[in-house]
């Protein structure tokens, strides 16, 4: 474990990873942009929960974004964000995977990770991704995301979980229909306010209202959803 003191008010992010090189190497990238800095680090997923138990004891300010590898000894990835989740559901956590159709990437969104990346982003890529979880978008290309959903979609149109979600968007106003369905084709809200040439502002609220509406805790899940109801 590591802890780099930095007393401004950049976003706070923590690297998950058994690699000494990746963790190096993210720190690199992070410390590159202005508004963000490295606060902690950690080898696993274990010493990453002691870790935050301990600053959560000591009333230290926590990491708001962490950055989680998934293949990791003691306790993986996937594992650590569902509990990480549970007992700290304020931070984010962008999962960083190997390969663009990790089959553990759908475990990671569903364990309530806010999106992933490839580990050989370029610095750019990495700290726009870090600023989206922060500020409550999810990190999902359009490609990537219809991969990950394919394998949520029902085998049958007529099945009660396809009506299910179906009965959930028909819930929805229609400027929240359409901005579901944006989200679906993986577009963040300053994409989603361009296309419907709308205040960025406003999309948040939309989204925070889908989201109560729909009692669900992320866009990931909206995206998930929409797939769901529209599926052939």
């Amino acid at each position: 474990m590591q802890n780099d003191i930095n007393n401004d008010s950049s976003i706070r992010v923590m690297i998950v990873d058994d690699q000494k090189a990746a963790r190096f190497g993210l720190s690199l990238l992070v410390k590159k942009a202005a508004d963000m800095h490295v606060m902690v680090s950690a080898t696993n997923g274990q010493e990453a929960i002691e870790v935050l138990s301990r600053m959560k004891e000591a009333n230290d300010l926590l990491p708001q974004v962490i950055l989680m590898d998934i293949r990791m000894p003691f306790l993986n990835g996937i594992e650590a964000t569902e509990r990480i989740i549970a007992s700290f559901d304020k931070i984010k956590i962008l999962i960083m995977t190997t390969y663009d159709q990790d089959d553990y990437a759908l475990s990671a969104l569903d364990a309530g990770a806010s999106g992933y990346l490839l580990k050989d982003a370029r610095s750019r890529d990495l700290q726009n991704a870090i600023r989206s979880v922060y500020g409550g978008d999810a990190v999902l290309t359009p490609r990537i995301t219809a991969t990950l959903l394919q394998e949520r979609r029902p085998v049958k149109a007529s099945t009660k979980r396809q009506r299910d979600a179906q009965n959930s968007i028909a819930s929805l106003s229609p400027r929240e229909k359409e901005v579901a369905e944006l989200i679906s084709q993986g577009l963040n809200n300053k994409e989603i306010a361009e296309k419907l040439v709308i205040q960025r502002d406003s999309v948040k609220k939309t989204v925070s209202r889908i989201l109560s509406r729909l009692e669900m805790r992320d866009r990931v899940q909206i995206a998930i959803l929409w797939n769901e109801a529209h599926a052939q």
